[in-house]
């Protein structure tokens, strides 16, 4: 599964006209939905990559105190909720919704990790681009006048994941050079209608510099996408072909090339499926190549870390986007980017079948677009 999402820096402005529909599968806000705040969580391993300086909270136990990987993993969604509201001083009351997911059965890690605060809860699942369909549809809900702030939030933990989809840790499988290392992390953001305030240094801490913002702008949903690809051990080849696709209709749908993206982030492909990611869309005569990032290929130092192809997991694209991509752009490292977290949909076991679907939505702040897609095993979805 794979999604995709612009994402750009902007100064504060009065936007105004009305929300459009935008070729055949993308939507343009042209009232922008306001990233207000974003928090990370992360485990040891994360924090020793090249992006471990900018990740808010570090729990090196990889079990967090408690008894089995999925209360482990809940843990992560809690500690995560914990930090955004602290960062921005907001009361549990002051939140409308939580859209939020994980890649385990029932999302059970998320039932648990949220129930504490007893907020109306979106149980969402997309694969590792659970991350991009929250923010999807929270912008909707914002756009729609159905809630004024809400938290979007998705979380992994590699041995829960190993458990579920691949084999037991105990069995001590060999991994092949195209396997992906689930993130231990989360990442979360909470979403307004209207900017946030200037932070104080003291108690108030929010997405903004001066008058610079990240908004959302657009959405582009991607379709199901079936190749008929097996292997849970070559993630980035299965999601791919719908990152390609979403991308694609992305440009298409809103008049754009490569170009007029600053950079274009996928969720975790890795090595293999950016090679064939960008392949593909050679073909369709698209080259992304000069603007192309993925987040499974930042966290990590494949070097030294011994990750194989990169990173991946729900807690991948969430953690870089809420610690890394997000604060670049308010301090205006990039103004327009393309966030296309990805994502698989598969059966549990090793000889699973996948699908993917994407979507995608646009950012923007004054002065600035940004379009963020989210591609899922064979499901993406984009923001921008």
């Amino acid at each position: 599964m794979d999604s995709r999402a612009i994402i750009s820096a902007c100064k504060i402005m009065d936007v105004g006209g009305d929300s459009v529909q935008k070729g055949s599968q993308s939507f343009k806000f042209d009232i922008p939905v306001y990233i207000e705040q974003t928090a990370s969580v992360v485990g040891e391993k994360e924090s020793e990559g090249p992006l471990g300086r900018m990740f808010d909270v570090v729990i090196k136990d990889p079990m967090s105190g408690k008894d089995n990987w999925e209360q482990a993993e809940s843990a992560l969604q809690e500690a995560v909720v914990d930090k955004l509201l602290m960062k921005t001083s907001y009361k549990k009351e002051q939140i409308r919704y939580i859209l939020s997911g994980d890649l385990l059965g029932q999302l059970i890690a998320t039932s648990f990790g949220i129930s504490k605060y007893e907020i109306p809860h979106f149980g969402i699942y997309g694969a590792c681009s659970t991350f991009g369909e929250a923010l999807s549809l929270g912008a909707l809900i914002i756009s729609a006048g159905a809630a004024d702030r809400l938290i979007c939030m998705a979380s992994s933990h590699f041995a829960s994941a190993e458990k579920e989809f691949r084999f037991p840790l105990g069995y001590g499988n060999q991994r092949p050079l195209s396997a992906t290392w689930t993130v231990t992390g989360a990442g979360a953001c909470i979403l307004g209608y209207e900017p946030p305030p200037r932070p104080d240094n003291k108690t108030l801490n929010t997405l903004r510099n001066r008058n610079i913002c990240a908004v959302i702008t657009g959405i582009t949903t991607g379709r199901l996408i079936d190749f008929g690809f097996r292997d849970s051990l070559n993630m980035g080849a299965c999601m791919a072909p719908a990152a390609c696709d979403t991308i694609a209709r992305n440009l298409q749908d809103f008049h754009r090339k490569p170009s007029d993206y600053d950079a274009i982030f996928t969720g975790d492909l890795g090595m293999v499926g950016q090679t064939i990611l960008l392949d593909l869309l050679t073909e369709k005569g698209f080259d992304i190549s000069s603007v192309h990032q993925d987040c499974g290929m930042l966290i990590y130092d494949p070097q030294t870390q011994d990750t194989h192809s990169g990173g991946s997991g729900c807690g991948c694209a969430a953690s870089v986007l809420a610690g890394y991509i997000l604060p670049g752009i308010i301090q205006k490292k990039w103004k327009r980017i393309l966030f296309v977290p990805t994502g698989k949909l598969q059966r549990g076991g090793s000889n699973s079948r996948y699908r993917t679907r994407c979507c995608n939505r646009t950012v923007q702040g004054s002065g600035y677009d940004v379009d963020t897609e989210i591609f899922s095993g064979g499901k993406i979805h984009g923001l921008f």
